[in-house]
C-alpha cells in the first residue's frame, strides 16, 4: 500500500485570493494522472461551522451528503473533481477545541495541563491525517483558511510545520500570495509576497511552491526574483492570472507545470502529460457559446457567493446547452406588484432562491405569481419552493391568509408547517433536515421525464415542510405533488404540469451539479428558458 502524500495549500498577502480554486485545480489535475485524491478546508472561525453565520461574512453554506454544513469551498472540491465531502472534510478552530475540551472533561489528558502545543496542535494532525488513514488516499490536499499572520492562523501552522518535519517527501507546502500592478509607478511589486514568505518561514515552514496570483502577465524576471528572494526552485513558481473563468485555472497551472512539480517534490514519477479531454471539451463549447439565455435569481442577499452553487450550476447547464447563462440578480426585499413586470421583464426564466426568515418572502410571493401567470419557467429552491406553495394557496386556492409556520405561527392556514414526527428531534441542527435523504418520483411526472429514473438522492437544509393535510386540495386545484420521500412521506416535489417549467423542490439540487457532471433539473429549467427564450419568440 503506498503512503498518503499531503499538501498544505495557504495564502498570504490578502484573503481572497482564490485557494480553494487552486487546491480545486491541484485536486484535478492529480486524478487525471490516476491518483484517489480528496481535499479538506480547515477554518480559523470558532464558530462550529458556517451554519449559523450571515451569508455576507462567509458566503452560502455549503451542504455535504452526510448533513454537515460547511465552508463553500468544498463546493468547489465536489464541482472540480466530483469526490463527495464529508463532516470530515471541513473543520473550525470551534470544532478543534470543542473536541479537544470535551476530552478533557472526560479524563482523557489523565489531569495534564492543557496547551495549544501539543493539545491543540495534535488534534489538528489527527484531523489532518484521519481521511489519508482512513480511506487510504493517495493525496491528501488541505487548504488552510485565513491569511498567513493572522493571529487565529498559528495553531494550524505549527501543526503543519510538525507534519512537514515528520513526514519528510510526503508532504508539500504551497503558498498563494498577490503580486499587486502599482498604476501610478506602472510596475508590478514582490515585496508583500517576499513578506508574506518571509512570515511563513518566522512559523518554520519553508514554502516548496509558490503560486502568484496576479491581474497582469508576469515575466521571466519577475518569476525568477520571486524563486531567489524566496528560496523557492525557478521551475515551483507559478502565475495564476485573471482568467475569464474559475474553470480555465486546471488548464493554466498544468500549463505551468504545477502537477509536475508537486511530483518531483514528493520524489514520485512525473510520467506524461494527462490530455483534460472532457475539461478541455467544456471550456470549449463555454467559450463557443454566443446566444444568451438571461435568468433572474429573486433572493435577498445581494452577494454573488450567496448563492454561489446555484450560480455555477446555472452557468454549466448554459454551457451543456450551447448558451452564454446571463445572471439577473432580483432583490426580493424591494419587489413589489407594481415594480414586478418591469423588474422581471426579458427574462428567460427565473430561480426563487433558498433562505431563512422572514425578510423579503412577500416578494418571492410577488414574483412567482407573475412568473406563474405569465407561464414563465420558473425553479424554486427550498424557501423557493415552500413560497410557490404558499402562493399558490393564496391566489389559487382562495386562502389569503396562507403561509409558513416559520413565518406565522398563528396562520389557519398552514401550508408550510413543522410536521409532528419532526417535533422531538432535538440533536444535530435541532429539527434540521441536513444531508442526502431518499426521494421516489411520480410515474407521468415531469420531474421522472427529467431525472429518467424513479429513485433519487438528494441535499436537504430546512426546518419547514409541505403541511400533508393540504395535499388533496392542491393535486385537484392542479399543483401536483410528485416526489416523495419513501419513508415520512413528506413532499419534495411540487410542479404544474401544462405550464413550460414551474417546479419547485425541498432540497438543494445545486448541490450535486459538477463540471462534468451538470444536475438534469438545471440542464432541462436552462434548456426549457433557452426554448421560450424572450428574444427567440421576437424573432
Amino acid at each position: 500500500m503506498t503512503q498518503t502524500k499531503y499538501i498544505f495549500v495557504t495564502g498570504g498577502v490578502v484573503s481572497s485570493l482564490g485557494k480553494g480554486i487552486i487546491s480545486s485545480s491541484i485536486g484535478k489535475l492529480l486524478q487525471a494522472r490516476g491518483y484517489n485524491i480528496t481535499i479538506q478546508k480547515f477554518d480559523p472561525y470558532i464558530n462550529i461551522d458556517p451554519g449559523t453565520l450571515n451569508p455576507y461574512e462567509h458566503g452560502e453554506c455549503y451542504v455535504t451528503v452526510d448533513g454537515m454544513e460547511t465552508d463553500l469551498d468544498l463546493g468547489h472540491y465536489e464541482r472540480f473533481t466530483g469526490i463527495q465531502t464529508t463532516r470530515a472534510n471541513s473543520l473550525t478552530t470551534g470544532r478543534i477545541y470543542k473536541a479537544v475540551i470535551d476530552k478533557e472533561r472526560r479524563g482523557d489528558y489523565l489531569g495534564k495541563t492543557i496547551q495549544v502545543v501539543p493539545h491543540i496542535t495534535n488534534e489538528i494532525k489527527r484531523n489532518v491525517k484521519f481521511l489519508g488513514e482512513k480511506n487510504h488516499y493517495d493525496f491528501v490536499i488541505t487548504e488552510i483558511g485565513g491569511t498567513i499572520g493572522d493571529i487565529e492562523s498559528a495553531p494550524f501552522l505549527e501543526a503543519i510545520r510538525q507534519m512537514k518535519w515528520e513526514m519528510g517527501k510526503n508532504a508539500v507546502s504551497i503558498h498563494l500570495t498577490y503580486i499587486p500592478y502599482l498604476k501610478a509607478a506602472g510596475e508590478l511589486k514582490t515585496k508583500p509576497t517576499q513578506h508574506s514568505v518571509k512570515e511563513l518561514q518566522s512559523q518554520g515552514i519553508q514554502p516548496d511552491i509558490l503560486v502568484l496570483r496576479t491581474e497582469k502577465h508576469l515575466d521571466e524576471g519577475i518569476l525568477r526574483k520571486v524563486a531567489s528572494f524566496c528560496n523557492v526552485d525557478i521551475n515551483c513558481v507559478v502565475q495564476s492570472e485573471d482568467l475569464p473563468s474559475i474553470y480555465e485555472v486546471p488548464v493554466n497551472m498544468q500549463n505551468q507545470g504545477l502537477d509536475a512539480a508537486i511530483l518531483r517534490k514528493l520524489d514520485m514519477p512525473v510520467g506524461e502529460t494527462p490530455t483534460l479531454g472532457p475539461w478541455r471539451n467544456f471550456l470549449e463549447r463555454r467559450n463557443k457559446a454566443t446566444e444568451e439565455v438571461h435568468i433572474g435569481l429573486v433572493g435577498k442577499y445581494d452577494l454573488q457567493d450567496a448563492y454561489k452553487s446555484i450560480r455555477e450550476s446555472l452557468y454549466q447547464a448554459g454551457t451543456y446547452n450551447d448558451r452564454k447563462t446571463v445572471l439577473h440578480f432580483i432583490n426580493s426585499e424591494n419587489l413589489t406588484e407594481a415594480d414586478v413586470e418591469v423588474k422581471l421583464k426579458g427574462l428567460d426564466g427565473v430561480v426563487i432562491c433558498p433562505g431563512f426568515g422572514q425578510r423579503g418572502i412577500e416578494g418571492k410571493i410577488t414574483a412567482i405569481k407573475y412568473t406563474r401567470m405569465h407561464d414563465i419557467p420558473t425553479f424554486g429552491i427550498c424557501l423557493g419552493m415552500q413560497m410557490m406553495v404558499i402562493e399558490f394557496a393564496r391566489n389559487v386556492l382562495g386562502y389569503a391568509d396562507a403561509n409558513s409556520r416559520e413565518m406565522d405561527e398563528k396562520t389557519p392556514h398552514n401550508v408550510i408547517d413543522i410536521m409532528e414526527e419532526q417535533k422531538d428531534i432535538t440533536n444535530m441542527g435541532g429539527t434540521m433536515r441536513l444531508g442526502a435523504y431518499e426521494c421516489v418520483l411520480r410515474q407521468g411526472s415531469r420531474v421522472l421525464d427529467i431525472y429518467k429514473q424513479e429513485h433519487i438522492q438528494e441535499r436537504h437544509r430546512h426546518r419547514y415542510e409541505f403541511n400533508n393535510s393540504f395535499i388533496t386540495e392542491y393535486e385537484r386545484h392542479g399543483m401536483q405533488c410528485v416526489g416523495r420521500n419513501p419513508e415520512s412521506d413528506l413532499v419534495e416535489i411540487v410542479e404544474i404540469p401544462g405550464m413550460k417549467w414551474f417546479i419547485g423542490t425541498q432540497f438543494h439540487p445545486e448541490y450535486q451539479s459538477t463540471v462534468l457532471k451538470p444536475h438534469p433539473l438545471f440542464l432541462d429549467f436552462v434548456k426549457t428558458a433557452s426554448m421560450y427564450s424572450v428574444k427567440t419568440e421576437k424573432q
